[in-house]
This record gives structure tokens, sequence and C-alpha cells, in this order.
């Protein structure tokens, strides 16, 4: 059975698609059947791995209406190596009139949940990448996840909002999803030559211990350059220190989770 990991902060400009995109390109490297749901309506996890967002017949946002299987939106993430292992779910500016639309509708949080449950044990792993704001899609995603990765920028307002996100966090364990967990806190955007970054390192791993990844993605050129291209980082320049930085964190979360979980 796949295990799905959503992937949020309210807060923007986090590293919270760029680690979407290229854990999820790590996994499908590692030979792990991955998933990308793209529910940003920006649609940027869905042009960061090549797909036109506009050439899609059906979306993430025609799924969340009921209007199609998630099993016809889902696309194969033609890139050499990963022709059998990644996929996407695409998005497009359409989903941002998907909260409105979904006024009035029962069970209106759980129908992410209710279509990822027809195809999670075709998959290793389930990425959704949310809107930077707590929204109704975002509460979709955290009621359909069996975990929460939380990227943390290693900058001044680092810790900014990640109270009110733990809070939405718990409520939502009490009221939507009670198996809900914390798959970890990501530091991303670490600059060495910043002193400061250092500082916000040390607080967040003092303050959320263990539950921090050892893995730090770096400020990296090559990974801010990707994205124009169409392509994740560990096949835009794998050598990269952004690349290393998502093989080991897939490989963390590969550990942590025994290698997977689809059966």
């Amino acid at each position: 059975m796949g295990k799905t990991i959503c992937v949020t902060n309210q807060k923007g400009g986090v590293g919270k698609t760029t680690t979407v995109i290229n854990l999820g390109c790590s996994l499908a490297a590692a030979q792990k059947k991955t998933l990308i749901i793209d529910l940003d309506p920006q649609a940027n996890a869905t042009s960061g791995v090549g797909i036109d967002k506009n050439e899609s017949e059906t979306t993430v946002y025609d799924v969340l209406l009921g209007r199609s299987d998630i099993r016809n939106s889902i696309k194969k993430v033609h890139q050499s190596v990963l022709n059998d292992y990644l996929f996407l779910c695409p998005s497009n500016a359409e989903l941002t009139g998907a909260e409105i639309e979904l006024i009035g509708v029962e069970n209106r949080d759980w129908k992410l949940k209710e279509a990822i449950s027809k195809i999670v044990l075709d998959f290793d792993y389930i990425l959704i990448d949310c809107p930077p704001s707590l929204n109704l899609l975002t509460i979709n995603s955290l009621a359909a996840a069996d975990s929460v990765l939380i990227p943390v920028q290693c900058e001044y307002y680092a810790l900014e909002g990640l109270s009110q996100l733990n809070r939405t966090i718990n409520l939502i364990k009490e009221r939507l999803n009670s198996d809900i967990q914390v798959e970890g806190y990501l530091l991303t955007l670490f600059d060495s030559r910043n002193r400061l970054s250092s500082v916000i390192v040390n607080e967040v791993r003092t303050y959320f211990k263990d539950k921090v990844f050892d893995t730090i993605v770096p400020r990296n050129v090559r990974l801010a350059e990707c994205p124009s291209h169409g392509l994740p980082i560990l096949l835009y320049d794998a050598t990269s220190k952004g690349a290393q930085s998502y093989i080991s964190l897939a490989r963390e979360i590969i550990e942590n989770n025994n290698g997977g979980y689809r059966s």
C-alpha cells in the first residue's frame, strides 16, 4: 500500500514545489513508483516536470469535482529512466475555482482522499503539492495524507507561521484524519556563507528535535534554473549540490518507511 505525503507550508517561497518535484524524481530514480499530485492552481509542479499545464484534458480540478476518475488524469512523466516510475496528476488555473464550487458539496473535505483511495495500491509514494495557504485544497490534502512534510527555509522568518500550521495539523487529526503524522521538517535554502542560516538550523533542530531531517537543501543556482527547463534537478544536473541533497532526502524517507508501502 502506497504512502501519501502532503508537502505543505502556508508561507510561500520555502521550496515546497521544488521539494515535491525533486523528491518525487529521486524516489522514482530509486525505482519507487511515485505519483505527484499538483494541488496548487499555479501548477508549477506540472510545468516543473515538463508537462504543459494548458494541454491536459483532465486535471485534479476535474477529479475533485467528480467529473473524472483520477486514473484518467494521471500522466506518465516521460523522462528517460523515470518512464516507469514517475507520474503526475496535473493542475492548471481552473483549480482556483474549486474552493467556491465545492461549497455546499457533501464531504467536500474528503474529495481528494476518495480519489486517492482508488489508486493508492498502485504506487509506493504519492506526493501532494499544496498551495501556499491553509485553504480547502490544503485541508483536502491533509485529510488524504498519511503524513506531512514541512519545508522550512533557513531565513529570518523561518518559524513564523509554523505554530499555526501545527495547530491546523492537530485540528485535522482531531476532526478529519486521526492517523496523520509529521513526516519531518526539511531545512531548505541553506546558505553556508550566511551565519543566520546556521542559527536557524540550530533553532529548528532544538525545537523539533528528531522530527527534522538530516538532509539540508542548499540555496543552489542549478536548483533554481531547472524549472525553466521543465526538468527535475536530477535530470538537469545530477552532480549539483541540489541534486545530491534530494537524493539524500529520498534515501532518508525510504529508510524511515522501511523501503516503501506498496504491497
